[in-house]
């Protein structure tokens, strides 16, 4: 076993929750010694890569939203806020705006959230039935919507370059990554005393985070903590029709759950929750009999042209899926000092880092919250006290 060598705070896990804590708590302090552990660098599996790299300011809970428009603050100055003195970051950032259709069954829902996003100074508008092929030609009017909501600075990126501008910068600050695997976090008694690794290594730290994406109940669950967490994989399909647009269209999401980004021409990367999605830690394919099955016909409902598609190509990605409400878990365990929690964000953490990652700092360093998050405490988990977004509309 390795040498103890010891950190003011430990990262199990070097992703963009880890990154984007580690760069707010040495901004706020530079003399914090941190580490970040993360098994794999490429990120290959990670489930921000494998993200569509999208933010929305459409969400119904006011903390949500509030989350969303802190970081299209920081999306807006990223490359200057993340320039290193050898690397400036292009995260290719397109606010093409999230159209949003709505049937009668969800209207009175949508513009609840409307009112909310719009009085915390949201940009976003409810169409009218008749006007939304105006910013969607693809869109054949279907009796069951009856308008949209359209987030008109919505947009998406490069959420392997957002992570790799956090993670370069965060380096650059001091913090120390190390790449190996965390195979045990470890306490004594109510207290985390730190971490061992892959390769036999032990680091101590009285401050722990367990920021390792949809793998977190596999370091949780030994520590007698239950997350309510499960890995759902998710898949993504890259597909071209035979129609074009001479520019890039809104993200559309349908009534049905399915949604779809335009690429550019006919291109089209779209998804959506299937009947089928599996419990896995390592399954990252794609079936073209998943799409073919369970979600072609609903495009082609809303869509014409996808009546005849192709299929270019897929993958498969991991939600940290939190089962009690959908919702981020953030925070210091009740029960186990030291250890704190940035899980279960149910598809909305990469969107999120921006402003988890100054919330976690700022209690980590005992500061005042410049935004309230308290409501996503690890509290309601045992407490059975579930704070819902709109189960019924996750994407």
């Amino acid at each position: 076993m390795g040498t103890r060598d010891h950190y003011d705070v430990i990262f199990a896990g070097g992703g963009i929750m880890g990154c984007a804590i580690a760069y707010n708590l040495l901004r706020r302090d530079p003399n914090l010694k941190i580490l970040l552990v993360e098994r794999n660098s490429t990120y290959a599996t990670s489930s921000t890569v494998l993200s569509d790299g999208n933010i929305r300011v459409q969400f119904n809970l006011r903390a949500n939203i509030e989350m969303s428009l802190y970081g299209l603050e920081v999306l807006s100055t990223f490359s200057e806020e993340f320039a290193t003195e050898d690397h400036v970051p292009d995260i290719g950032f397109r606010q093409q705006g999230n159209l949003y259709l709505v049937d009668a069954e969800g209207e009175d829902f949508a513009r609840n959230g409307l009112a909310i996003q719009r009085s915390l100074g949201a940009d976003v508008v409810w169409v009218e039935r008749g006007e939304i092929t105006d910013l969607f030609p693809l869109y054949r009017l279907t009796d069951d919507v009856v308008g949209a909501t359209y987030g008109r600075k919505d947009g998406t990126m490069s959420p392997l370059d957002v992570l790799l501008g956090i993670r370069r910068k965060a380096v650059s600050l001091g913090a120390r990554i190390v790449e190996d695997e965390v195979t045990r976090l470890l306490r004594s008694g109510n207290q985390m005393t730190g971490i061992e690794v892959a390769s036999g290594d032990v680091y101590s730290s009285n401050i722990v985070f367990n920021v390792t994406g949809a793998w977190a109940p596999l370091l949780a669950d030994p520590l007698g903590i239950d997350l309510q967490m499960l890995p759902i994989k998710r898949e993504v399909y890259n597909v071209q029709i035979n129609r074009s647009s001479d520019r890039i269209l809104p993200m559309l999401l349908l009534p049905n759950g399915q949604y779809l980004f335009h690429e550019g021409a006919g291109n089209f990367e779209v998804g959506g929750a299937q009947p089928n999605d599996p419990v896995t830690y390592d399954d990252f394919s794609y079936s073209r009999t998943n799409f073919e099955e369970f979600m072609w016909e609903g495009f082609v409902k809303y869509l014409p042209d996808f009546d005849r598609l192709k299929i270019v190509s897929g993958w498969g990605g991991l939600y940290a899926m939190n089962t009690l409400d959908y919702n981020a878990i953030l925070g210091e365990w009740p029960t186990l000092k030291g250890y704190y929690c940035a899980n279960g964000f149910s598809g909305h953490g990469f969107q999120q880092c921006f402003a988890v990652g100054r919330y976690l700092a700022e209690m980590v360093l005992g500061e005042e919250h410049a935004l309230d998050l308290s409501i996503f405490s690890p509290q309601r988990i045992l407490d059975n006290k579930p704070v819902y977004e709109n189960p019924a509309r996750l994407i």
